[in-house]
């Protein structure tokens, strides 16, 4: 690595091409360059970021929910004072220290019956993705699929553990089964070796798009024929708009083909920045004896974040038990919010750009979730975000962030999530006045 001393400072210099070719990617930019457009537009109405709804949101909540937690630890544990303050207090078990009351809502809410000692409780769902695919990740060969469009943080990661990012179409049903099949033999013709395939199968970010339940069952026949791992992704299964909601893969999983990775982001609050994974498959050791795929990924945990925050933990462990372990229960108010924001949504869209309207604009239709897809006759790049924040005052994602190719310069990402109905409404207003100066 070469430094050199700044000319005028006296400070030391790194050239990029020195540093982690991850970091010249431009996966690695999107959510800055997000971030820094929004905090420069203030004012504009934002489409752009997945966050939850902040209206319900109270300080006292946080105290509520420890304190539960922390009568739990007496009361049901009947853990010592000592011991309850060394708990909170001190860094505690690497894998977690909520892992049973997590196990407890993943077979209330997600029919998921699991060992609580396959769970690792990470630094948010981020950090999950990174362990697993740090483990999985041997040599320069290993590469992982994921369905694209793909959510750039799996993208990042990916990246950052030096391995091969293989998209997958995603088709009308959310996931093309014959190129993932095609891509798969065409990674291993070419001396790759496909690791997993990570797929959100509910209301996808960013698409909103939803597996139904026979591609579900069709996508977990084809990974164990592969012997191929699903990495299930699930931060937004639990705001459906309306059906009933279709099992997990992991709830259908009865062959250890699924890593399920789940989030407390969105149904607790980012703030705790608390996530898990489910890693119940079996790892071969040298000696002869197995032991769990969560173990492993805890040895690289510890050397990464050493543990999660045992009070974010116990936080949304509180937050769980308050509700019957049920994060169903405990977002009724939000689910309906998310409910009536993309109808609202959908209604405003089909006003403002009517079909026989000559607009060419077009959007899909999701279930459920955060997110939904606006197509566009003109291309929504960086250039036009800056300009629709500056000049519109409205503020959305440009697909080009989630995958390549012309489409994706055509489309922006919208999400309802965060906004209240009067904004909804305002923000379309001038999303619609931007399509038309660009001749839509």
């Amino acid at each position: 690595m070469t430094a050199t001393p700044s000319s005028g400072t006296g400070k030391v210099q790194l050239d990029l091409a020195d540093l982690h070719p991850g970091l010249r990617d431009p996966a690695m930019e999107s959510m800055n360059f997000l971030n820094e457009v929004a905090g420069r537009y203030p004012d504009a109405i934002s489409f752009a970021p997945g966050r939850p709804y902040e209206e319900f949101f109270e300080v006292e909540q946080v105290h509520d929910h420890l304190r539960r937690y922390e009568r739990y630890l007496t009361d049901d544990r009947a853990l010592p004072p000592e011991q309850v303050r060394r708990t909170l207090f001190q860094y505690g078990r690497t894998k977690g220290i909520v892992h049973e009351v997590v196990a407890r809502y993943l077979e209330t809410d997600e029919g998921i019956r699991t060992d609580p000692d396959a769970l690792v409780i990470t630094v948010g769902c981020q950090e999950a993705m990174y362990l697993v695919l740090r483990a999985l990740r041997a040599d320069e060969k290993d590469a992982v699929l994921a369905v694209a469009p793909s959510y750039v943080g799996l993208t990042g990661a990916a990246r950052l553990v030096d391995m091969e990012v293989l998209p997958v179409a995603s088709g009308p049903r959310g996931v093309d089964l014959d190129d993932l099949t095609a891509t798969l033999h065409r990674a291993r013709h070419e001396g790759l070796r496909p690791r997993a395939c990570y797929v959100v199968p509910d209301f996808s970010n960013p698409t909103g798009v939803s597996l139904d339940l026979p591609t579900r069952r069709a996508l977990l026949e084809l990974a164990g024929q592969e012997d191929l791992l699903l990495l299930e992704d699930n931060p937004y299964g639990v705001f459906n708009a309306g059906g009933e909601r279709p099992p997990t893969l992991k709830a259908l999983d009865t062959a250890g083909q699924v890593v399920y990775l789940g989030s407390f982001a969105k149904t607790g609050f980012p703030g705790a920045r608390v996530g898990f994974a489910v890693a119940d498959q079996l790892v071969r050791i040298a000696d002869g004896r197995t032991g769990l795929l969560a173990d492993e990924l805890s040895k690289i945990k510890s050397m990464v974040t050493v543990n999660t925050s045992p009070l974010s933990q116990a936080v949304i462990a509180g937050k769980l038990l308050e509700h019957g372990y049920s994060l169903e229960k405990a977002n009724r108010r939000e689910i309906e919010v998310y409910r009536d924001n993309l109808r609202r949504m959908l209604d405003g869209l089909a006003g403002r750009f009517p079909p026989d309207g000559g607009t060419r604009v077009g959007w899909n239709a999701p279930r459920g979730g955060f997110f939904l897809v606006l197509t566009v006759p003109f291309r929504a790049d960086d250039a036009l975000l800056e300009h629709s924040a500056r000049e519109h005052g409205v503020l959305w994602t440009p697909m080009r962030h989630f995958y390549e190719g012309e489409s994706a310069a055509r489309q922006v990402r919208l999400s309802y999530s965060l906004l209240t109905p009067e904004r909804i409404e305002l923000g379309l207003d001038r999303l619609a006045a931007l399509v038309r100066e660009q001749g839509g």
